[in-house]
């Protein structure tokens, strides 16, 4: 596995013991940069055999940020009528497994998930992860399910930039998606400000 000088020698065992106990061989390639930012952002391409993490601050953050990556690598994206399925059951199941047994897991892990992807919360819930009924009752009742926020990054001007096949604010590594990057892409001064929360687990 050819992997970047800055790549971490927890994630190298990381990855070699998640992918040893799956039976399945490594990437080919291993990318690790180190971004001045609170969270991780990843991508994964089978077609190359390549992983790649930036990770921020939070070593918590870049672990769980490279197990979803792992279990990508884990889950090769079926189809259904065209469409390649990214975030499904069959997804997850690995995902929250992966979690549990070599980072936080339970109400930690969704609450950090959920965070990036509110619709592992419904996931979370039909595989019975701990915290996930209370997180989907407070989404239910109009509520984040973390609390208290708190700022992870003040109020600032959007700079727009890629991270794979995302759009992301390079400021904070916060993906821009929907309204917000059509706002964007549309705008001649590409002018957009935001701030960056997170809620900690109850």
């Amino acid at each position: 596995m050819i992997v970047s000088a800055a790549t971490p020698a927890w994630a190298l065992d990381l990855v070699a013991l998640v992918c040893g106990e799956a039976g399945v061989a490594p990437p080919a390639r291993l990318r690790w940069t180190r971004r001045d930012r609170e969270r991780a952002s990843g991508v994964t391409r089978h077609r190359t055999r390549f992983i790649g993490v930036n990770a921020g601050r939070d070593e918590s953050d870049a672990r769980q940020t490279l197990l979803h990556e792992l279990a990508h690598w884990l889950t090769p994206p079926a189809t259904r009528r065209g469409r390649v399925r990214h975030h499904d059951r069959r997804f997850y199941a690995v995902a929250f497994e992966l979690y549990a047994r070599h980072a936080e897991g339970g109400a930690a892990a969704l609450a950090r998930e959920a965070s990036r992807y509110p619709s592992a919360i419904g996931h979370a819930r039909a595989l019975a992860v701990p915290g996930a009924e209370a997180a989907w009752r407070e989404r239910r009742a109009g509520r984040r399910p973390q609390s208290p926020a708190r700022v992870l990054v003040p109020e600032h001007t959007v700079r727009l930039g890629r991270d794979g096949r995302w759009h992301v604010c390079t400021v904070c590594g916060a993906r821009i998606v929907g309204v917000s990057l059509s706002r964007l892409l549309r705008s001649r001064r590409r002018s957009l400000r935001h701030v960056l929360l997170t809620r900690a687990p109850g």
